[in-house]
């Protein structure tokens, strides 16, 4: 399978670098014809895991995520990982309404999961997490 098309981009883990990452997916992923909701679906997940990155890997504190998409012949994939504390039970992790911080709603991994055709996690406990997400299409890049 061909790869057309890669970017990466190394940000400071801060909340107000998500909305800088949901841009840049966007920005990718207008080489494929998606719809807007189609758009809006990826730069949800996108935003979801960056903001667990920001918010559960650092705790909010000082560290680096990588944000890397590529264009296919068939999907787009974005990986987002980060270095922090990483997750001790992945499976946990990514049921619905499960959160380590009692104030949030723990939907992180569901809407990333509704959202994309394929969401792959990897963690290890002081090592960090890395989440792939694949967005299939049936069309040809936009040239």
């Amino acid at each position: 399978m061909a790869k057309h098309n890669r970017m990466s981009m190394t940000f400071d883990s801060r909340s107000e670098n998500v909305g800088i990452a949901r841009v840049a997916a966007a920005a990718f992923s207008a080489q494929i014809e998606f719809t807007l909701p189609e758009v809006e679906e990826i730069k949800v997940a996108i935003s979801e895991a960056v903001s667990n990155a920001v918010i559960h890997g650092y705790s909010n504190g000082e560290g680096q995520i990588e944000l890397i998409m590529e264009l296919y012949d068939t999907h787009l994939e974005y990986t987002v990982t980060d270095w922090g504390k990483g997750i001790a039970d992945v499976e946990q992790a990514r049921q619905p309404a499960w959160s380590t911080e009692p104030e949030r709603m723990g939907l992180g991994f569901v809407f990333m999961e509704s959202f994309m055709d394929e969401i792959e996690v990897t963690s290890a406990i002081g090592k960090g997490t890395t989440v792939r997400m694949v967005k299939k299409f049936e069309i040809s890049p936009v040239h």
